[in-house]
């Protein structure tokens, strides 16, 4: 990602040669088949290659996590695991208290760069 990214003068990073405003915007989720067709058509590596190159990512930054460690994307944000400990929660059904097991979440928290980017967005299309 860093080698398709310029720096502008506003500090925000846009695909190069592209404007903010040329970015497109998804209208759904993104699949892993957008991420190798936009990889196939950005870089033009074949769509098998593309294909290749998106599941190793993606495994990489799985493996990572499964081995309990967290996963920062420059320009992007990072994925955090965090323990929470055991507590006491209630069945909202019948009101009685139901001990919940301590466990490990996964978080995502953005980077700086990415929050003003969707905020600007949003700001965008308010006006």
């Amino acid at each position: 990602m860093p080698e398709l990214m310029m720096k502008t003068s506003n500090a925000q990073r846009i695909p190069e040669g592209m404007d903010i405003e040329d970015v497109p915007v998804p209208t759904g989720s993104v699949t892993r088949a957008d991420l190798c067709e936009s990889v196939h058509r950005e870089i033009g590596l074949s769509r098998a290659e593309s294909s290749i190159l998106v599941e190793q990512v993606l495994g990489e930054i799985c493996r990572t996590l499964v081995g309990g460690d967290n996963v920062k994307v420059s320009s992007f944000g990072s994925f955090v695991l965090r323990n929470k400990g055991e507590r006491i929660g209630r069945n909202p059904k019948t009101g009685k208290e139901v001990p919940i097991e301590a466990r490990t979440v996964l978080t995502f928290r953005p980077s700086q760069l990415l929050r003003e980017l969707i905020n600007d967005g949003a700001d965008a299309t308010a006006n």
